[in-house]
């Protein structure tokens, strides 16, 4: 018996499990108490195990289990998305490495090198996050793609032609589209709404610092490894992190958990309170087992909601902002430093980023406010590309570089937050839009990457105004979304908007009545 779309499921009589049990036995059990809750009478009760705790007890617990979800998950996760980043973006060192020359790339060749990249990229992410809500194994699912890509990371280095760099570049975004997205939603089934912000800050990091550093290792790489072996170290650039990034792939397998309720590194009473919070945080069961996900139904409901398309402007005019990343060795070079020295120059702005994404991301969740801890960075945004597009100076000129990183950055890794935040359930819903909407912010990478031709340095006035104006852009729309959510919340004040969908009261955007009575409100 599969529960009814949209049903409030509860958790009172989860079996105890075993620490021997293999995964699919805790799917069994989880599947066969949540059938035995729909045989009762409808509450709103927390587990046994839960409700039996002191509101002391509680919080106590609470804190211990999101420490240990913490250390196991993100350290992990942060790692991968480090090597995602590097093996995506790797191709901007290795143009100052010699692949341009070697390949007898043209400008425009070497943009379509870099945007083909994104069309792969596109592609599947959608499909991928849907797939990934099916299965319900992301602890197997991710690193193996991660394992492939970093195969066809590493057989860039054996391209000699731009044809073979195209075909090697799109395959390599075909199968990185799934760990972004997808990391996004396996998050979202571990953490509260209010924990969500610092944990995505804390996954986004793992590209910040690949930004910070990937500059260094391409800086040692280039000075020191050059013709090793007969091989330009354009070519070990690749070789050498394409082979991290398998290695670290298997690694992972071994570490990371599924879901809560098929994690067995957890006690019963943990799986119960990790379940519950989840169920607390909204008013609806998130994730329960494979059998109740719809492939399409969540993609169904995501993209017939008019919040989808706003949040997929925002984010797009946010990435087409960002797409200076792409090219931002090549950009620092416009300063006038040797090749070494760019690459060094590089780093600074990414290890403030890291810093101040943090401060801004914890600040967004302890406070719970969304809106001005997004638009006041992309205001910030706005004043870096016109000190960049205004002067030749090449002090002010880096200044902009420092600040229009951590800025766009500060905005992104919210309305990611965002995203989640405004539409949560059901599960199956949460990860389509996550998907569609990241899919379509991507694209602006692929029109973005012919802004940046040799021709337009140093002040690459056409880039630097589109910057400008999508950041603009991208604030009108994240004020559109806080008066929308604003009138929600208002009608959810006033007991409003709540209509009966399948034997069960919800508003119109389809939040479980339960939970809003509970204080469910969403976050602007």
């Amino acid at each position: 018996m599969a529960p009814k779309d949209g049903a409030p499921q509860h958790l009172d009589n989860v079996a105890p499990t075993p620490s021997i049990e293999a995964p699919d036995d805790h799917e069994k059990i989880a599947r066969a108490s949540v059938e035995d809750d729909l045989k009762r009478p409808e509450k709103f009760e927390p587990p046994e195990l839960v409700r039996g705790m002191t509101p002391e007890r509680r919080a106590s617990a609470e804190r211990a289990l999101v420490r240990k979800i913490d250390f196991r998950l993100l350290p992990m996760i942060i790692l991968m998305y480090i090597m995602n980043y590097l093996d995506r973006n790797n191709i901007a060192a290795a143009k100052l490495a010699g692949l341009e020359s070697d390949l007898n790339l043209t400008s425009v060749q070497y943009s379509t090198s870099v945007s083909i990249l994104f069309v792969g990229y596109i592609l599947m992410q959608v499909p991928s996050n849907i797939l990934l809500n099916k299965i319900g194994k992301p602890a197997l699912y991710l690193p193996t793609c991660m394992g492939i890509w970093g195969g066809i990371s590493t057989a860039t280095a054996a391209c000699n032609s731009f044809g073979g760099l195209v075909a090697v570049r799109f395959m390599l975004g075909f199968v990185e589209a799934v760990y972004f997205p997808g990391c996004l939603y396996y998050l979202s089934c571990w953490y509260t709404r209010k924990e969500l912000g610092l944990r995505y800050a804390f996954l986004y990091a793992g590209s910040l610092i690949s930004g910070a550093f990937s500059g260094l290792i391409a800086a040692g790489i280039t000075g020191n490894m050059d013709g090793l072996h007969g091989l330009r170290a354009w070519r070990w650039l690749f070789i050498i992190e394409g082979s991290i990034t398998v290695g670290l792939a298997v690694s992972s397998i071994f570490i990371l958990p599924n879901f809560p309720r098929t994690t067995k590194w957890l006690t019963e009473e943990e799986i119960q309170l990790a379940t519950w919070r989840l169920v607390e945080d909204v008013g609806e069961d998130d994730w329960v087992d494979s059998e109740q996900q719809s492939l399409w139904h969540g993609a169904k409901l995501a993209f017939t909601d008019a919040k989808t398309y706003v949040l997929m402007v925002i984010l797009f005019c946010i990435v087409s902002s960002a797409s200076v990343t792409n090219f931002f060795p090549t950009v620092v070079q416009t300063l006038g430093f040797s090749n070494i020295i760019t690459l060094v120059l590089t780093a600074p702005p990414y290890v403030l980023c890291v810093i101040v994404t943090m401060i801004n991301a914890w600040h967004a969740d302890r406070t719970g406010e969304r809106y001005f801890h997004i638009t006041i960075p992309l205001y910030i945004t706005m004043a870096a590309f016109i000190i960049a597009v205004a002067t030749t100076n090449t002090a002010a000129r880096y200044f902009a570089m420092v600040i229009m990183v951590p800025s766009f950055y500060c905005s992104f890794i919210l309305v990611l937050t965002w995203i989640s935040n405004t539409l949560p359930r059901p599960p199956a819903k949460r990860a389509a839009a996550l998907a569609g909407i990241n899919a379509v912010s991507n694209t602006a990478s692929i029109y973005a990457s012919y802004m940046y031709p040799t021709s337009a340095a140093p002040r690459y006035v056409v880039a630097m105004s589109v910057n400008t104006a999508t950041a603009f852009i991208a604030i009108i729309f994240c004020t559109i979304l806080r008066f929308m959510l604003v009138r929600l919340n208002k009608k959810l004040d006033e007991g409003m908007a709540v209509e009966d969908i399948r034997d069960q009261e919800v508003d119109e955007n389809g939040i479980p009545v339960v939970g809003t009575q509970r204080g469910f409100r969403y976050k602007v």
